[in-house]
Order: structure tokens, then sequence, then C-alpha cells
């Protein structure tokens, strides 16, 4: 319980430093962003019009720390501002919509790919100098050095312009009717296969590599040669024995992987148009949409600490000696 409570404050202390920073880094901005989105219209506006939409979008004269507090209040609340680009569109209604497409493709892409690598790592250390481990290690690690944005227009202009085997942009068919019904559901998937593949070719390598050469390791330890002299069958001897320990680097993988699917691969989804998180920041930085950047930035933010702390959870689970490290610090 000791160690929990310790994860559990430092998670509140990130969190607390992470909203203090996404509070004062677009305060410490030269100008104001009222000022900037007005600048795109002709003529002049009346002061009193400024005035007001500086009110309605959430910025105040008020003293600094005034302007905090209600800053922590917005945040509990759900009131994160309004987008300068979809107005009056709120900037939490616009994460919400938008989460849900990172997560369900980056998501399910860097689970079959953990999966599979790990699968593959598990094997081709147990028959080591194969010919699979001479070929798969070097052929996923081709894909992995190209840049993703790279690799996902190959795939766009053979696949989806040239062969037209799958669309080039979005998430779903603009005839199909959003909603839970098998032709919107089957349109998606048909959408997020592409950059899915991409997302997936880009990481696997990372998974096998890391997964194989943990194995050899581990089947190279005295407890694993001790149980194969004892006759027990290769399949508990490699899931059971040597798998089993093997896994407990990849977790910190699985945090540093994890961490970064609310982010998203933000070229990817830029390339596919996607309608997630990391094609919003991007149109939102294009059209310097402060308020949109901040929320998005702190959803990241507040993504990344949750799942590392989660992962802290489970790696105390699997190995206890961190426990027992955790409690003495």
């Amino acid at each position: 319980m000791r160690y929990f409570f310790n994860r559990l404050g430092f998670l509140i202390l990130s969190i607390w430093a992470a909203i203090t920073l996404n509070f004062i880094l677009p305060r410490l901005m030269p100008g104001n962003p009222a000022e900037t989105i007005f600048a795109k219209f002709q003529g002049h506006m009346q002061p009193s019009q400024l005035h007001a939409m500086e009110l309605q979008f959430g910025f105040s004269n008020k003293p600094f720390i005034l302007q905090y507090f209600q800053y922590l209040g917005s945040l509990l609340t759900g009131h994160w501002g309004l987008s300068y680009t979809y107005y009056p569109t709120s900037v939490s209604q616009i994460i919400v919509t938008s989460l849900p497409w990172t997560i369900g493709l980056l998501g399910i892409a860097t689970v079959i790919s953990v999966v599979v690598g790990t699968l593959v790592g598990i094997l081709i250390a147990w028959r080591r100098g194969g010919i699979a481990d001479s070929t798969l290690p070097i052929a996923t690690m081709f894909f992995q050095s190209m840049p993703l944005f790279w690799l996902g227009l190959v795939l766009v202009y053979f696949l989806a312009f040239t062969l037209n085997w799958f669309p080039m942009f979005h998430g779903y068919s603009s005839s199909v009717n959003v909603g839970w019904n098998w032709p919107f559901i089957s349109s998606v998937i048909y959408h997020g296969i592409l950059p899915a593949i991409v997302v997936f070719l880009g990481s696997i390598s990372g998974w096998i590599i890391g997964m194989r050469n943990n194995m050899i390791n581990t089947l190279g330890e005295d407890y694993v040669v001790f149980a194969e002299a004892k006759g027990v069958s290769n399949s508990r001897l490699i899931f059971m024995y040597a798998a089993r320990n093997a896994l407990l680097p990849q977790v910190t993988s699985l945090a540093i992987a994890l961490s970064s699917i609310v982010g998203g691969q933000i070229l990817v989804e830029q390339v596919f148009s996607y309608p997630g998180i990391g094609y919003q920041l991007t149109n939102a930085v294009s059209m310097e949409d402060y308020p949109l950047i901040q929320g998005m930035f702190l959803i990241i933010a507040l993504s990344v600490l949750l799942v590392n702390f989660l992962v802290d959870m489970l790696y105390g689970r699997l190995d206890p000696r961190v426990r027992r490290r955790g409690t003495e610090s």
C-alpha cells in the first residue's frame, strides 16, 4: 500500500505541475490571442465588441492568481474554452469527439503490434540462428527505419490512389450515417486499415528485437537450464519460465508506447486526414487556435501521466522487488 500511495502522490504532483505549466506558458506569449483572431477580419472592431469577445473566450484582466484559480475551476467543470477554428464549439467537445478516433486506431494497432511482436520474439529466440531469426528482425527494421509519414504516403499512392484498394483520407465514408450500425462500423474499419498498417510496421521491429534479446538472456539463466534438465516440456519452459520473466523489460516499453497513443502519430493522422487528436492539433497550430492547442496539450500530458501510473502499478505487481525499493525510498 505504501508503494501505491507513493506513486499516487507523485501522480497528483505531476498533474498539478502539468496543469500549472499549461496555464502559465500561453500567458507568457507576447500579444493577445483575442486580437490575433480578430486581425483576420477586415476593418476594426469597437472596443466594447472586443471586450465582449474576450469575456466569451475566457480572457480576463484580473490578477494572475485569480485567473489561475478560475482556470482550475473551469478544468474541473469541463469548461476548457471555445475553439477559434470551430467557433462556437467548445474545446472539450472537440477533444471528446477526436479522442476515440485516436485511441481506436493507435490503440488497436499498438496492441496488435505488441502481441505479434512479443510472440514472434519469443519463438525466434527459442529457435535462434534459424531462418526466421536471421530475416524477420532485419525485414521489420527496414520499415521502422522509414519515416512513418513517408511510408504512409507510399501506401496511399500505390494501394489507394493507383490500385484503389483503400480510401485515401478521412475516418469514414460521407455516404454513411454516423452511429452504431454496420455500414458505419465497416466504413470506419475500412478507412483505418492503411493508417493501422503504417503504425504496425513502424513499431513491430522494436517489440520483436526487444523480446528476442530478453528471451535469449533469460534462457541462459540457471533456473531455466535446471528446469530444462528436469525434463520440463518445451511449451511450459518457454512461456512459464523464460517468457514470463523476459516480459518485465517489455512492460517499460509498453508504457512508452501507450503514452504516445493519445498524443497520436501526428504526421500519420495528417497524411490520412484521420480525425484524431494529432490531426486536430496540427490544424489548431496552423490556425493559431490557442484554446484548442492548450486543451490538446493538457489531455496529452494527463494521459501520459495516467498511463505511466498504471504501468507502475502493473510493474510492481509483476516484480515484487520494485515494490520493496519503492517503499524503502
